[in-house]
């Protein structure tokens, strides 16, 4: 009997929709574990014996443990698609890609942490202009290196992975087609996916309603006073 890989994951998370983007590129089917992060599952000794970092998503594929959505996604291509161009097996290519999944992993995704986890965790009742305008400065780094896509004219891991999270940033910090154009044909593009709508769009609503709930209920909550 196959046993399907093992994705610990939560919709909401843009890494792990990332990944499920990726194996919804490549039809590879995973046995989805749910982690309810508020009730703590990611500090679970199970857990943490897979991924002592205590992050998801994770994947353990009958025993081979892979961390880290943008290695995770690799590790999808190269053992159960080796010859798609969604990472090929060409060395400069891949340091192309991997270049992508940097600037996706050092620009895109804390940007969108820094918009978003200080409502989430700190209480915070707006996000601030200049968290916007610092999420849409990396936009113009994603626009001036599209052309169809961008790694060139083939969709790679990387168009995934930051996919996963430019459309997770965008409520909070609009793609203006005048100012992106490059970037907003991109996104046209990749929605039209057969697979983006189950695997990124669905998280992505649930990320912006969990977001804005969280706006809501700080807004509502009374100021603490300073007895100093």
């Amino acid at each position: 009997m196959v046993v399907k890989p093992v994705l610990y994951y939560s919709p909401r998370s843009a890494p792990c929709r990332a990944v499920l983007l990726t194996a919804g590129a490549i039809g590879v089917e995973l046995d989805l574990q749910l982690m309810n992060l508020k009730d703590g599952d990611h500090l679970k000794p199970d857990f943490l014996r897979l991924n002592p970092l205590h992050t998801i998503p994770v994947l353990d594929d009958n025993g081979t443990v892979v961390t880290d959505s943008h290695v995770i996604c690799a590790y999808l291509v190269d053992t159960y698609s080796p010859d798609n161009s969604l990472y090929p097996k060409d060395e400069v290519k891949r340091r192309e890609i991997q270049t992508r999944l940097y600037y996706d992993a050092s620009h895109l995704f804390p940007r969108l942490r820094v918009m978003v986890e200080p409502v989430i965790y700190f209480g915070a009742k707006d996000i601030e202009d200049f968290k916007v305008e610092y999420m849409q400065m990396a936009y113009d780094g994603l626009d001036k290196t599209i052309s169809q896509y961008m790694c060139g004219g083939l969709m790679t891991i990387a168009d995934l992975c930051a996919l996963a999270s430019v459309t997770s940033a965008e409520i909070f910090a609009p793609v203006d087609g005048n100012r992106f154009p490059n970037l907003a044909a991109w996104l046209r593009r990749l929605r039209l996916l057969p697979y983006y709508r189950v695997n990124n769009q669905v998280g992505v609503e649930s990320f912006g309603n969990f977001v804005k709930e969280r706006l809501e209920a700080n807004r509502r909550a009374p100021e603490k006073l300073d007895c100093k």
